[in-house]
């Protein structure tokens, strides 16, 4: 897609000066690259996750629809992309006034410092803009092979299985996981998987000659009856494993294709769960520094106002969602402020006089140094369990809502602390989503698949987790299980590639 072009003349002009203050205030980031275009190429690199190649799939003509009628109507308005890569490429929409280009840059520059320094993002693929545009060429290629329909059937039933990861494997080395495997095959007792030794090579790569193996033997003798279920079935699992992707990839009985896909959907899928983890404190983390350099170092006099309004504009909350902007930056504010007067540990908690508390000031100044030291390890469960107070609750006006049928609206369910806490961070626990264990490959001895829903105090929502059964039974191709807590007792639920049935 030819439709972006490099900056130049003044905004080039522009970015030097926003780069400039950003060194100044100590952030530290990968090379920058902006890039202009207009309004319909920004919803075509949104719907595709911000990347210009993508392989092809019905979802991301919807999300371009979608996004293209919300601007048409003056529902919504996307200023701006920014991409985790090095360098790191972010797209200016050039109906964007002064102001907002400023506004802009000087929020990717903050995003870009969080993008490298993180933890959470330290495993991700900086080179993905390439491996977006390979994988989309392997799919258009097996499309053209083995027909578009068939292909994105899979795609879909793969997509619908994409939130099921374990962010455990973000930190995976290829060293630790050689370590695993290898513990894993001794715990089950084989010296080697399958007659592939443990080396460095990928587990797609391995999935994918497993299966190449089982389709040479079938083709060596056709008259031979084969389980297709036969590895899984003969070799359980040492442990249960959240990475549902992972699992399927390497012993599901897929042809070479459909092995490949999963694999490049997993990757995908775990290149954006950092994202995901840490939404509040990468925007918190942009909109922190974006304020900081418009107030403190960019802005004409003229321009106040108008960034004002734009940045109230971004901030706005409601009462039904949190939003990451406005949260992330108070808190981030909130810490600053705390660890410069010294609002922090046991003597000032302990204090019991109201006054000396409201007055409480050790000149410590140390809050820069901990806000950066903070966006170096925290996701966003972590942000909120350790830094979130009753004060700034309080302060942010930070309560539980409900839906009154009687009013017909809205209205405040608790002003307790507690109460707010645990509901923001049971949201934000795998995303407010279910979280699913593979536990078995063989259940009772008969090649079927067995989940596990670990139970977390919410039931599950069973017209989503009979789609889910479905299209794993489409995968893994036999009777697919679902283990999980109802009323206090255990139950499973059946899935026979027909229908659902309950077993107490």
């Amino acid at each position: 897609m030819n439709r972006t072009r490099p900056i130049s003349g003044d905004l080039l002009t522009l970015k030097n000066e926003i780069e400039g203050y950003a060194i100044e205030y100590g952030l530290d980031f990968f090379p920058q690259i902006f890039e202009v275009c207009d309004y319909d190429t920004v919803n075509i690199l949104a719907a595709q996750g911000g990347f210009p190649s993508r392989y092809p799939h019905w979802r991301f003509g919807m999300d371009y629809d979608q996004l293209s009628k919300g601007y048409a109507y003056g529902l919504q308005k996307i200023y701006e992309m920014v991409i985790n890569t090095d360098p790191c490429y972010a797209y200016l929409l050039q109906a964007n006034n002064w102001v907002d280009q400023k506004i802009v840059m000087a929020h990717v520059y903050g995003h870009n410092d969080f993008f490298k320094n993180n933890a959470w993002f330290s495993g991700t693929n900086r080179k993905m803009m390439d491996v977006m545009a390979n994988h989309g060429t392997k799919i258009r290629r097996y499309m053209e092979r083995y027909g578009q329909d068939n292909v994105e059937v899979f795609i879909d039933r793969v997509l619908s299985l994409e939130n099921l990861l374990d962010v455990n494997v973000l930190f995976d080395t290829p060293e630790l996981q050689r370590k695993k495997r290898s513990v894993d095959i001794k715990e089950m007792g084989a010296g080697e998987d399958d007659n592939f030794l443990v080396d460095d090579r990928s587990q797609a790569l391995k999935a994918f000659m497993r299966s190449k193996s089982r389709n040479e033997k079938k083709d060596a003798d056709p008259k031979a009856k084969t389980d297709e279920h036969e590895e899984s079935a003969q070799k359980p699992l040492a442990k249960p494993t959240r990475d549902i992707l992972g699992f399927l990839m390497e012993y599901a009985p897929c042809e070479e294709w459909q092995s490949d896909v999963i694999s490049c959907l997993r990757e995908e899928a775990y290149y954006f769960l950092p994202q995901r983890l840490t939404k509040i404190m990468n925007e918190g983390w942009a909109s922190y520094w974006h304020s900081t350099i418009m107030t403190q170092r960019a802005l004409d006099a003229s321009e106040i106002i108008e960034f004002a309004d734009k940045h109230a504009g971004v901030m706005v909350m409601g009462r039904q969602n949190i939003n990451p902007y406005k949260v992330g930056i108070e808190l981030f504010r909130d810490i600053e402020y705390r660890w410069n007067t010294g609002r922090f540990g046991k003597d000032y908690n302990d204090c019991t006089n109201m006054k000396d508390k409201a007055a409480w000031d050790t000149k410590l100044g140390k809050g820069k140094e901990k806000i950066f030291e903070i966006r170096k390890s925290h996701n966003d469960i972590s942000f909120i369990d350790e830094f979130l107070t009753p004060d700034f609750c309080d302060r942010q006006q930070l309560f539980t809502y409900k839906f009154n049928p009687r009013s017909g609206r809205m209205e405040i369910d608790t002003r307790d602390f507690e109460a707010i806490k645990q509901k923001m961070l049971s949201q934000l626990t795998n995303f407010g989503q279910p979280v699913i264990e593979v536990e078995d490959a063989n259940f009772k001895n008969r090649s079927e698949l067995l989940l596990r829903h670990v139970h977390y105090g919410v039931d599950l929502d069973m017209q989503y987790a009979h789609q889910t059964l479905k299209n794993l039974y489409g995968i893994w191709r036999r009777p697919v299980n679902l283990a999980t807590a109802y009323e206090e007792k255990e139950v499973i639920f059946h899935f026979d590639g027909k229908e659902m049935k309950v077993n107490h």
